[in-house]
């Protein structure tokens, strides 16, 4: 087995070799001087597994479209090379939200995504709480591995609202089924029954509306569950929400720390008591203040096991039981 980190995830990557007890493979990537690049194994790959992380967010090292090239140019030389199989490990996966069409002849930009991996010669991809897992693993036809960081977020929150009253909230009606999931957990965790609160969301043309809630959240510790923060609109919106009903304190907690630049002015609102995400995306953020309200809850130990049971036969089902 060979593990590759590109240099987008070049930390992400070191930290499953941590916990694998190996040393990454080493790589080239290459730029010249008209904007082209190149990147290549400097090992022997003939006849190996070969494992090849990168998180496809844009960044110090590109822009998203940038990242993703680099990443298929390197499958490319890396099938080219005669390895045995090859499994990308991509923690965020670009472009999932487009996962369907929602005006006139538009993109299933997903589907295409999948078709640039087939077509360099991928043989299965692990991710990590794609926004659509059916989307997800309908667009793809090869093997598709897909973690969840519920158990690990679970984990955290236990710990921090011991003995405190939590809901779990969903912050629009498509993410119910990610947020009953997490409170199930909670539940058979913690020994008790927790509310499920859902949020109206309707979105048209960039603008968010909806002011209704499902549930009680009078007293209760919110805990508002997605899969990804991005401006962060859609959370503050909820926690203002919760607050004015009566809530004790609210949360946001997202797998992916997809910021853009409207997030550090947005989510430094106080209605928020604290971010808590995974590095699936490295923090990118200059202000201190929101910097404080985060905390960053590793996956890349899940990563490493589930790259060691790929390799081993092991089994995938087992690692992702419910605690």
């Amino acid at each position: 087995m060979l593990v590759f980190a590109l240099e987008n995830s070049r930390e992400f990557g070191e930290n499953i070799g941590r916990e694998l007890d190996i040393v990454l493979s080493e790589h080239e990537e290459r730029e010249f001087e008209d904007g082209e690049h190149k990147s290549r194994p400097l090992e022997n790959v003939r006849n190996q597994d070969v494992f090849i992380i990168q998180s496809l967010h844009g960044g110090s090292h590109g822009s998203v479209n940038d990242v993703l090239c680099r990443l298929l140019f390197f499958v490319g030389a890396v099938k080219d090379a005669s390895a045995n199989s090859i499994s990308v490990v991509v923690p965020y996966l670009c472009y999932a939200r487009k996962d369907r069409r929602t005006k006139a002849r538009d993109p299933v930009t997903i589907r295409y995504v999948a078709q640039l991996f087939e077509a360099v010669g991928i043989d299965r991809i692990v991710n990590i709480d794609v926004h659509n897992l059916q989307a997800f693993q309908n667009a793809f036809r090869c093997i598709t591995e897909h973690l969840e960081a519920k158990n690990i977020f679970a984990g955290y929150f236990l710990e921090k609202l011991r003995d405190k009253e939590i809901a779990v909230m969903s912050p629009d009606f498509g993410g119910v089924k990610r947020a009953d999931e997490f409170r199930k957990v909670l539940e058979k965790n913690s020994g008790k029954t927790l509310s499920l609160i859902i949020m109206e969301k309707m979105r048209s043309k960039g603008i968010i509306s909806g002011e209704t809630i499902v549930g009680d959240v009078k007293g209760k510790n919110v805990i508002i569950i997605d899969d990804l923060i991005a401006s962060g609109s859609t959370m503050l919106r909820a926690a203002k929400a919760c607050l004015k009903l009566g809530a004790h304190s609210v949360y946001a907690a997202a797998t992916h720390a997809s910021f853009s630049s409207q997030a550090s002015e947005i989510l430094i609102d106080d209605a928020i008591e604290e971010i808590v995400v995974s590095d699936s995306i490295p923090l990118q953020l200059s202000n201190k203040k929101l910097q404080q309200k985060i905390k960053v809850i590793e996956v890349a130990p899940l990563f490493a096991e589930a790259i060691k049971r790929i390799h081993t036969g092991g089994s995938l089902v087992d690692l992702l039981k419910d605690d």
